[in-house]
């Protein structure tokens, strides 16, 4: 090979038929060797989709925040330019590994990972102790733009992203995750009732609520950064959500085994993750409005009459035609209920939910 060329240790695989090469490559030489197509350009002429200007300074500031445990997984790209690669020798234990020469006028176009590039640009200025660090990179040889383009579309058609719940579980750096695994480890009903990996339930599934469900609700409760309540917003967090559990008896029932999960979710709206965020939403403004005695203002919700069946309270406030109601809407309104079982006035902006609530319901009567 002649001229200026990028020299790497690889390993070299086969993938339907033809070869490509895993190499690792300095952070600070992604922004240099791996191309980003224009945005100006239209999405025909494009290997790849537009940059989001909201995930890359989300993928930046992960990267500068925690430098020292951050985790990127490989970047994927196609070559068009000269490539050679020199086994370190020929036995057939190593003749796969070895090194690849990359002539720099190569141009090479990133299939997969264009947002971790641009975040990775971004993170250099903020941190520049990340430069010699190494990211590992799946070479394949360009076979034109229609092939970049079906690489794209595969990779994404097979990728799964994990579950919403999973990612509460799983993520011990998100503070209000870590509340929502503190919440279901301290109390028994939610321990037992709470679905840890989907993000929806059956009509025959044994859990009652998800803990993506719960981690919204605890969203409400608690703020995005889980300190609403200073440094007792664990302790009151958990005390809010056993107080509740206590104060329900159809969840005591279901602990109790006197009813199914199955038979709450079908006749009562107790029982689905919209109630579940209205809880957290009224939570946050009781324990605001009586901070000394907010547990005892839970017991009326033991008379809340929280049948399905009960259309004139939660048709259509958290029920519409085809069943329940997940909107940020449903769960204003359905917290509105709530904050007057437990004796809290609305505020402003809630009456004004609710009074526009009341003037739709008066239009849908005299239009009937």
């Amino acid at each position: 090979m002649s001229g200026n060329f990028y020299n790497f240790a690889a390993i070299r695989g086969v993938q339907a038929g033809s070869e490509y090469y895993v190499i690792m490559v300095p952070l600070k030489m992604v922004p240099k060797i791996f191309e980003f197509d224009s945005h100006d350009l239209p999405a025909d002429l494009r290997a790849q989709r537009v940059l989001s200007n909201v995930r890359v300074p989300q993928i930046a500031s992960y990267l500068s925040e925690h430098f020292e445990e951050y985790i990127l997984s490989s970047l994927c790209a196609s070559v068009d330019g000269e490539l050679e690669f020199s086994p370190a020798n020929e036995s057939l234990q190593f003749r796969n590994v070895g090194e690849l020469r990359m002539s720099m006028t190569a141009r090479i176009i990133l299939n997969d990972g264009q947002h971790r590039r641009a975040a990775i640009e971004e993170a250099l200025k903020t941190r520049p102790k990340l430069e010699n660090e190494t990211i590992s990179v799946v070479l394949f040889v360009d076979e034109g733009l229609e092939r970049c383009q079906q690489m794209f579309a595969d990779l994404n058609k097979n990728a799964v992203r994990p579950s919403g719940s999973l990612n509460v579980l799983y993520d011990r750096r998100n503070p209000l995750a870590r509340l929502s695994t503190r919440t279901l480890e301290s109390i028994p009903f939610f321990q037992e009732y709470t679905e840890l990996e989907k993000t929806s339930l059956s009509n025959r599934a044994k859990n009652l609520f998800t803990l993506s469900s719960l981690n919204q609700a605890n969203r409400w409760l608690a703020g995005q950064d889980a300190d609403r309540f200073g440094d007792q917003t664990n302790a009151v967090v958990v005390q809010f959500w056993r107080s509740v559990s206590d104060a329900i008896p159809d969840w005591q029932k279901l602990m109790n085994g006197a009813v199914t999960s199955g038979d709450l979710r079908k006749e009562t709206v107790h029982a689905h993750g919209v109630m579940l965020q209205a809880f957290g939403v009224m939570g946050a403004r009781l324990i605001e409005a009586k901070p000394d005695d907010w547990p005892s203002c839970l017991v009326p919700l033991s008379e809340v009459n929280w049948s399905k069946r009960n259309t004139e309270l939660w048709r259509p406030r958290v029920m519409g035609a085809r069943g329940m109601d997940g909107s940020a809407k449903s769960v204003h309104l359905a917290a509105n209920v709530l904050l007057k079982a437990v004796g809290v006035p609305l505020n402003e902006k809630e009456q004004v939910n609710e009074d526009d609530y009341v003037a739709s319901l008066h239009e849908q009567k005299v239009n009937a």
